[in-house]
């Protein structure tokens, strides 16, 4: 019996420690990916969601991303630009104030579309790729901040987008190490809890609730 706790204790010691190596790769290349640009020629360049100002104006993420998908679209990259996340035909909605500002930077209101009723990565990837498939577009350039584009890509990828990356202009060397690494090993987090609730091994209510919290600390 002591032998056979041992051994069970061994077996869950080195688990543990692949799981924590598998993490801590998997955030590597979460942090790798977004100090790299891949933009190049697509059908449309999308601006992933992010918070809304009280007074309608966009937040510092969603003006940073509005921004670079402007900029992309004045260098020729793509035709249009996607604007997602927030309450369907909401006037405060990330998608519609997005678009608003995109249009303030000179992009035409007919180049700039709205994949909305969204509340996360997940839906936008989901109500982008309807938006695409309606104008028979493929290609795509996700515009986040940097340390968000690997998860983005990755659920794009399983809703049938083939979309390529180009983060913001946030310098990840600036931000503090532990809160760089906490936000790469959050990702990573993410990634593995749809894994594990597209397996049917967590609750969607499971992975929403770990999701919320992870994602409300500072």
């Amino acid at each position: 019996m002591k032998r056979a706790l041992q051994a069970a204790g061994l077996i869950a010691g080195a688990m543990a420690v692949l799981i924590v190596v598998a993490l801590a790769l998997l955030a590597w290349q979460v942090d790798r990916l977004g100090q790299r640009d891949d933009a190049r020629a697509a059908d449309a360049v999308i601006v992933l969601g992010a918070r809304v100002e009280a007074n309608g104006r966009p937040g510092s993420d969603l003006t940073s991303r509005t921004y670079h998908a402007v900029d992309l679209w004045q260098a020729g990259y793509a035709p249009y630009v996607i604007c997602t996340g927030g309450y369907k035909n909401e006037r405060l909605s990330a998608a519609n104030v997005c678009r608003r500002f995109a249009m303030e930077l000179g992009v035409p209101g007919d180049r700039v579309l709205l994949a909305d009723g969204t509340s996360n990565t997940v839906e936008d990837a989901a109500a982008t790729a309807r938006v695409m498939a309606d104008h028979g577009w493929q290609r795509a350039i996700l515009v986040s901040h940097p340390l968000h584009l690997f998860r983005a890509r990755w659920l794009f990828g399983k809703a049938g987008v083939d979309a390529v990356t180009s983060p913001t202009s946030t310098e990840t060397g600036r931000i503090l190490p532990p809160l760089r690494a906490w936000y790469a090993l959050r990702e990573s987090g993410a990634i593995v809890l749809t894994v594990l609730e597209s397996w049917g091994w967590l609750p969607p209510q499971w992975t929403a609730r770990l999701q919320a919290w992870s994602y409300g600390l500072p």
